[in-house]
């Protein structure tokens, strides 16, 4: 539910990039990760597609100078400005990068092709304008961080007493594998974010996973309609803190830099 999104990533190391602080190279192989292969788009002065190191170059000409991210969903347009058009093009896809200084903004799609057994993923962004205003809902990263600690302790309170995502193989199983992501690789950021960035992000990626573990158990000990329907009720929020504190993470380097 709350891995690490697309959008984080390009925004993430595009800012690094726009800073100064990595090659093309390495930006673009850190934004691409395990896809095949990610081009963009609908650029201004672009007929066609093009890769990445060519875009994040047009984008800087263009007078980009950093990159947000949007989470939106249904009901909360995290993270996005509009015009109508494009906030509902970054809700289909749940995701989008919005880019300050250019008025423009990035959606991702997703393809997958090849043969059973050999299937590889393709990410075209569409690029389109947006309105250079401030972001829906977008908390501080102080603030993120107050508000994910206090609601990931309710939470717990409550999935506790409905035995929910509490033990058993499958739990036991995405416990291991987010450890196993955290120590294949410690740099959830790109170079240049803060170090408060770095725990806020890690914090609501772990919040990520205990909800998507929560939602995958069935119905744990929730037995009667009642107790599933307290469970939901109580995830949704903890799910939409978590996204605020993504989106104030990867924000944060474009929002230090505007206050300096």
């Amino acid at each position: 539910m709350l891995s690490e999104p697309r959008s984080g990533r390009l925004a993430a190391w595009g800012n690094a990039l726009l800073a100064g602080l990595v090659s093309p190279d390495d930006a673009v192989l850190a934004i691409v990760g395990e896809d095949a292969v990610h081009r963009v788009e609908g650029l201004p002065g672009e007929p066609a597609a093009v890769g990445l190191t060519l875009a994040l170059g047009r984008l800087r000409a263009l007078g980009v100078s950093g990159l947000r991210v949007a989470l939106p969903a249904p009901g909360h347009p995290l993270g996005l400005s509009g015009p109508p058009e494009f906030n509902a093009r970054a809700l289909e896809a749940e995701e989008a990068v919005i880019c300050h200084g250019g008025a423009l903004g990035l959606v991702p799609e997703v393809y997958e092709a090849g043969p059973d057994g050999d299937v590889h993923v393709e990410v075209v962004w569409h690029c389109l304008p947006v309105r250079e205003a401030p972001p829906a809902d977008v908390p501080s990263l102080g603030e993120a961080e107050r508000e994910l600690a206090e609601a990931l302790r309710e939470a717990t309170q409550v999935l506790t007493r409905l035995d929910v995502a509490g033990s058993g193989p499958v739990a036991e199983a995405a416990i291991d594998a987010y450890r196993g992501r955290a120590e294949r690789g410690r740099e959830v950021l790109a170079p240049g974010y803060p170090g408060r960035a770095v725990r806020v992000l890690e914090l609501a990626q772990r919040v990520g996973l205990l909800i998507s573990v929560a939602y995958e158990n069935g119905h744990g000990g929730a037995v009667s309609a009642s107790e599933m329907a307290a469970r939901a009720e109580v995830l949704r929020p903890v799910e939409r803190t978590a996204r605020r504190a993504q989106v104030a993470a990867y924000n944060s380097m474009v929002e230090e830099r505007e206050r300096r």
